[in-house]
Parts: C-alpha cells; structure tokens; sequence
C-alpha cells in the first residue's frame, strides 16, 4: 500500500490560511483595554521583519546571481514597509497611552 504523498505547496496554503483564521479571531476577541499592549507586540514582530529584510539587504549579489538581486530588491522594499510600520505603531501606541492619562487642568 502506498502512502499519500501531500504536496508541499498545499500543506504550506493550508497552514497559512488557518493561521489567518486564528489571527482574526485572536484580534477582534482582544478587550480594548489590550489593544496597546498588542500594538507594543506587533512593533516586535515588525523589528523582527526587519531583521530578515537587512540579512536579505546584505546578501552578496555576485555569489548568488541574479536571484540574489531580487533578493535585495524585496529585502530592501521590505525594510522600508517595516520601518513604516514600526514608526508608525510607536506613534499609535504612544497616542493611544494618551488618551489613558488624566487631563490637567
């Protein structure tokens, strides 16, 4: 008897999809009161990105042809969208931490 073989590209499909079910339903289901901690954890995650965009920056494109090319490309378009990201959910965040502190007079 032989074994059914899954194709990797469907296993893969499949994980991603589930992983975007689980996310929606982790973030709608987050109270309020959380949301700026949850902010603060997706500001890591994109630092996290932007480390892997920099180590695909720093590939030398001589050893690797022309893959390594558009692997500078996409790192480096990679490394702008993270940076964006970043500095723009430390300004949400800090706005957000605003609103919970006490108006003076």
């Amino acid at each position: 008897m032989e074994a059914a073989v899954i194709d990797p590209f469907v296993f893969r499909l499949a994980i991603f999809v589930l992983a975007i079910f689980v996310g929606y339903y982790v973030v709608w289901s987050v109270t309020p009161a959380l949301h700026t901690p949850l902010m603060s954890v997706t500001n890591a995650v994109s630092s996290v990105v932007i480390v892997g965009a920099l180590i695909a920056v720093g590939l030398d494109a001589t050893q690797a042809g022309d893959s390594g090319l558009v692997s500078k490309g996409f790192g480096f378009v990679a490394v702008i969208l993270a940076a964006v990201n970043i500095f723009g959910g430390f300004l949400v965040t800090a706005r957000m931490l605003a609103m919970y502190k006490k108006k003076q007079r």
